[in-house]
């Protein structure tokens, strides 16, 4: 075995591998530097999802010429002076492996100027190598420019995300450090467009309101507590503005962006019975503790923090989050709904007089409804108007005063709903149902969640959410496969803000979202507008709003499987979705069609997770409730 000495410029790319993971890992150390040094306005360009190009520009301290090459060097830093100073850290960079990383699998230009020099440098590096200083015209500050990220690199470059994707990262990174500050200026540029312009606010609410809009700003309250441990700071959502997955949810420790799942559970307990299963509150949570009770330095990212004693952070959290919601009166309420209640009068001293004076009695059919059955009554109707107690000779002869005596309307109201042939259509299943399903029957439509209908030889139910699933998922295999769909054009299109990371992942699945019916467009550079939906979806605003918050989640996953198994996947998760946005039926006619559609379907009795859809109750069972 010969050991031997790695190369530094080996060295700095094995190194450089847990620093710069992605573009957005070079924005992240350059903006922290950026901050440290003091800056009050950072810029920050991309090109190319910083595949090309990312540029970061501050107006803080600057450097020396020496300060300039001496801080590429591995474990060059201005941050420590001594080890006791590892356990009083307050600034973001301090291990001095960032730069030296980032040149080791880059090409990097540095100019800097200090505010008493006259002239600045420009120091150029690529692969670990000092290639120039020159003296330069330039203003206060640092400008680093990062080409060709993991140009030499082909593994580490072939591995990275679209651009949408990459840049999502790159946005995310950019709030992290935004939020930190809130009385510094920002601005990202991506491509030559502008997608952040933040200018210092003046609290932190105000930065919230600039980075996520109005909607999040205006549905967070204050926390605020101070112990002897922790002082806890920030803005949590109001339960009813909890959505599904993830979003909107920061924690920072003395100023640091920091990921605690532990943390999280925290602030989940507190609302509990206050927000349905399945969803999660906006936080933005800032400690501030004593920099000796944490450690910053367990991960080379520096986005874990490990406290002295866990346990007392997390109680402390969740008695504050409590506190904030009972302040402002998030707890559970009393429903007055009176709706359906009869109304109690006031009585007087003279309601004896009044006692037996009665309600007179109605001598129409309380039971008539013109919209059932296009105005015509059912056969239940006609079978109970036959019993109608009164003076109306057509209520007792069985006939409605609104026909008169012509038979042909009262044949026209008596037809039945037909099923259009389905066995015909589908010669395989058309055994199968022969001796269960019986064509030319009324359905019933129960609590608009099952389906009843006579079968020959019981009562057939059918699950009305996994009917429309099962339609569904065949629809969208049919679309993704074949790029065949169809779009239902909404009345009254939808906004809805989404984000700007958001924005992204739209943009890049936008052909797959119209192959599989939906009509999306960009709105701004946070929100989209929702002009169609497929078929089946709700275009009710409301619905729209939570579909596209299943979307975001449904995107943010990782579809890197194979063609096949993806599209039957998506397929899967578009039917779910599609299910539980849909309108709910409201009269047969829907339920008759929704049937009409699930026997066209592959496998009518069963969804495309095996979850059965219809089910038979045999006549002995029947029998035997009697």
């Amino acid at each position: 075995m010969d050991i031997r000495i790695l190369p530094s410029n080996i060295a700095n790319m094995i190194a450089a591998g847990e620093v710069v993971q992605r573009p957005a890992s070079v924005v992240k150390e350059l903006m922290e530097n950026a901050v440290d040094a003091g800056a009050d306005q950072v810029t920050v360009v991309i090109q190319d999802a910083g595949r090309t190009l990312i540029q970061v520009i501050d107006n803080g301290c600057g450097m020396s010429p020496d300060q300039a090459v001496l801080c590429f060097e591995r474990h060059a830093t201005s941050k420590l002076q001594s080890a006791e100073d590892l356990h009083n850290i307050m600034t973001f960079g301090f291990r001095g492996e960032a730069l030296a990383s980032i040149v080791a699998v880059s090409e990097v230009t540095l100019k800097t100027r200090r505010e008493e020099d006259e002239l600045g440098c420009q120091v150029d590096y690529a692969d670990s190598q000092h290639l120039a200083t020159r003296e330069i015209a330039s203003p206060r500050g640092a400008n680093f420019s990062v080409r060709n990220l993991f140009y030499n690199v082909p593994a580490r470059r072939k591995f990275l995300k679209s651009d949408n994707v990459e840049f999502k990262h790159i946005v995310t990174e950019f709030t992290h450090v935004a939020l930190t500050r809130p009385d510094i200026g920002f601005t990202l540029t991506h491509n030559g467009k502008d997608v952040y312009v933040l200018r210092p606010a003046k609290s932190l609410k105000f930065r919230i309101q600039d980075m996520l809009g109005a909607n999040v700003a205006n549905d967070v309250v204050d926390v605020h507590t101070r112990t002897s441990v922790v002082e806890v700071t920030g803005y949590i959502g109001r339960p009813e503005a909890a959505r599904k997955g993830l979003g909107n949810q920061y924690f920072f420790v003395n100023g640091r962006y920091f990921r605690s799942p532990y943390l999280h559970k925290a602030v989940m307990k507190a609302y509990e019975n206050l927000i349905p299963e399945g969803v999660t509150p906006t936080y933005f949570i800032y400690l501030e503790i004593d920099p000796q009770s944490i450690d910053v330095n367990i991960h080379p990212t520096k986005t874990e923090i490990k406290f002295e004693d866990d346990s007392v952070i997390f109680q402390i959290i969740f008695a504050c989050i409590k506190e904030a919601l009972g302040k402002n009166s998030f707890g559970s309420s009393i429903d007055f709904d009176r709706e359906g209640v009869p109304e109690i009068p006031a009585f007087g001293k003279n309601f004896e007089e009044f006692r037996t004076i009665g309600e007179p009695a109605a001598l129409g059919d309380p039971t008539f409804n013109p919209f059932d059955n296009d105005g015509f009554p059912s056969e239940v109707q006609a079978f109970e108007n036959a019993f109608v107690s009164g003076d109306s000779v057509s209520a007792r002869s069985g006939k409605s005063d609104l026909f008169g005596d012509d038979s042909a309307s009262m044949e026209r109201g008596f037809q039945q709903p037909q099923f259009h042939g389905f066995m015909e259509k589908r010669d395989d299943y058309g055994k199968l149902f022969e001796d269960r399903f019986t064509p030319g029957k009324s359905v019933i439509l129960l609590q608009g969640k099952y389906i009843l209908t006579a079968a020959r030889s019981g009562l057939m139910a059918v699950n009305v959410t996994r009917a429309m699933e099962r339609i569904l998922y065949d629809r969208f295999l049919s679309a993704l496969s074949r790029n065949n769909h169809v779009t239902q054009t909404a009345l009254f299109p939808v906004t809805v803000q989404v984000g700007v990371e958001n924005m992204y992942l739209f943009a890049e699945h936008s052909q797959m979202l119209a192959d599989l019916g939906f009509d999306i467009a960009p709105f701004g550079t946070d929100t989209i507008v929702v002009n169609g939906v497929p078929e089946g979806y709700s275009a009710e605003a409301g619905k729209v709003q939570v579909m596209v918050e299943d979307l975001v989640r449904l995107l943010s996953e990782d579809h890197s499987s194979l063609p096949e198994l993806m599209t039957a996947n998506l397929a899967s998760k578009f039917a779910g979705l599609g299910a539980r946005s849909c309108d709910n039926l409201t009269n047969p006619a829907e339920a008759q069609r929704l049937i009409d559609n699930l026997f066209a379907c592959e496998n009518p009795e069963y969804t495309n997770e095996g979850r059965r859809v219809i089910s038979i109750i045999p006549m002995e069972e029947i029998d035997r409730k009697f």
